[in-house]
């Protein structure tokens, strides 16, 4: 058994006009699957770009925003997670800090109850 501790060697982020993003691997799996965390500092941003495939971003902490193809921002909390298709544009922030765990895959399926569909 080993024991890790979260969030690991964590890398800034400024791609897309990023702010106040700090990002850590977390596990890959044949190049397929791939977890990762990010903490995003108190008015940080992920800035809008593209998803390059399926992605999953799941609140672990805090809260903040998300917004799909159509820029709309939709307010989300810890326990929460926005879905992004592949080739979706997207963006996300917060005014008081978040850490998230995102999942991105080919093939993700969510198994989580589905609250609202944008």
């Amino acid at each position: 058994m080993k024991i890790y501790q979260l969030p690991g060697r964590e890398v800034p982020i400024d791609a897309f006009s990023s702010e106040g993003v700090m990002f850590s691997g977390i596990t890959r799996h044949e190049g397929r699957i791939q977890l990762s965390s990010m903490r995003i500092e108190a008015g940080g941003t992920v800035g809008r770009h593209e998803a390059r495939t399926s992605q999953l971003f799941l609140l672990i902490d805090g809260e903040g925003w998300v917004s799909g193809g159509d820029g709309q921002r939709i307010a989300v909390k810890a326990g929460q997670a926005a879905y992004w298709e592949a080739g979706e544009a997207h963006e996300s922030g917060t005014r008081t800090g978040m850490t998230v765990i995102v999942a991105e895959g080919e093939q993700l399926v969510v198994e989580m109850e589905e609250l609202a569909s944008f």
